[in-house]
């Protein structure tokens, strides 16, 4: 028996290609912040996998957050060491 169900990369591949008309209805730096957007779903394209959600949009916008908080984390964490080295002075 075949497989009935598409791997997910290129479930993944297709639902990014499916955006394709909003993101060419965007400014140019915005596409650029949109493709970096959907990079970050395929960074986490394992764990996608394994999510075994059925609206690969899910795994699109779990991904962003991901990606998002990490990025918050690492400025947080820049603010503070700045704080301190203020603070020592």
């Amino acid at each position: 028996m075949g497989r009935t169900v598409i791997s997910f990369r290129p479930a993944l591949e297709k639902e990014i290609e499916s955006w394709k008309d909003y993101r060419r209805a965007l400014r140019p730096n915005e596409q650029e912040i949109f493709d970096k957007l959907m990079n970050f779903a395929r960074i986490h394209a394992d764990a996608g996998s394994m999510a075994g959600r059925p609206m690969l949009s899910e795994v699109l916008f779990i991904s962003f957050a991901i990606e998002q908080e990490k990025r918050i984390r690492a400025l947080e964490n820049k603010i503070k060491e700045l704080e301190e080295t203020i603070g020592k002075k």
